[in-house]
């Protein structure tokens, strides 16, 4: 096996497989062969390989006449802008979709097809691409559009929950895309706030098995084996991002103690141990600390309590 396809293997497999097993209650088991190669090309990487794969970017910085905001119509890629951000800063993850819009398969597949091929040239690492299938597979032409989160709530039947999931995880993966960022378990507890209708409501129990049932459903039975008809979930936004004191979004928010690990932390202990792959971390403030840099409820809880190794 070339180089390359080594990398691309240890990195797909590192995104679909990236929970902690041993005695770890994910119950994930760790492919030592995978875990050695995924050692040894880290210890090859430089330290703005690593800092590139840290990095995020939107798809209109790659496209003609674009910038962060829009980009020319029909959407191509920019070949210059795409060796700037992958040949240049490394980047190891893009997301969303051009100009806000739904695209064809074909264009799908076209564009991330270039984005991986500059990707695996640079570094032999492959751009982990995501995108917001919330609630359907809402960027793509034609796909098949559900309920938000509130109105499938208002079901109280996870079996739609679920199968809506694996839907939308098939028509994900036919636009060559393997993330998503779903399922939100937000407790919708502040009617100011502006994103109720993305969450599964206010109640912490239902909000756990909702999104049990929508990883379920992204991801498949087997945690282990993701396979070409499901997608990575992403568990957002971890957590308290639905009360901000202001009630506006993105603010900070003030949680009892109780209440934070009780009712706020519970939908995501459920979905983690359901073996959900990845989580969006609130990019507000929690208590006065910022939750991208609360050692407690990042390595503590998620990673120590729940054994998460996960993205």
């Amino acid at each position: 096996m070339n180089t390359n396809k080594i990398f691309f293997f240890s990195f797909f497999i590192l995104l679909l497989t990236a929970c902690n097993g041993g005695t770890g209650k994910t119950g994930m088991t760790l492919d030592t062969g995978v875990e050695k190669k995924i050692d040894s090309i880290l210890s090859q990487m430089t330290l703005e390989e690593k800092v590139g794969q840290m990095a995020q970017f939107t798809i209109d910085l790659i496209g003609k006449g674009g910038n962060a905001y829009f980009s020319n119509e029909p959407f191509e890629v920019d070949p210059a802008m795409l060796d700037t951000v992958i040949g240049k800063y490394k980047v190891g993850s893009i997301l969303n979709t051009s100009n806000n819009r739904a695209r064809t398969t074909e264009v799908w597949e076209n564009t991330i097809r270039t984005i991986q091929q500059r990707a695996l040239q640079e570094t032999g690492i492959p751009v982990i691409y995501g995108i917001d299938a919330i609630h359907g597979t809402t960027y793509t032409a034609g796909g098949v559009l559900f309920p938000q989160a509130i109105g499938m709530a208002a079901t109280f039947n996870t079996g739609l929950m679920k199968e809506g999931s694996r839907i939308t995880a098939y028509e994900t993966r036919a636009s060559n895309i393997p993330w998503t960022f779903a399922p939100t378990m937000d407790l919708g507890r502040d009617a100011r706030w502006s994103r109720q209708w993305e969450s599964y409501g206010e109640d912490a129990y239902l909000n756990a098995q909702m999104a049990v049932a929508s990883t379920l459903g992204f991801q498949g039975e087997d945690r282990n084996n993701v396979g070409s008809q499901h997608v990575a979930a992403c568990l957002k936004h971890y957590m308290g991002y639905g009360v901000p004191v202001s009630g506006k979004d993105r603010t900070p928010a003030v949680i009892p103690e109780n209440d934070l690990r009780e009712k706020y932390f519970e939908p995501f202990r459920a979905s983690i141990e359901a073996g959900a792959l990845s989580v969006m971390v609130n990019s507000g403030m929690i208590n006065g600390v910022s939750t991208h840099a609360d050692y407690r409820l990042l390595t503590q809880w998620l990673k120590e309590d729940l054994d998460f190794d996960g993205v």
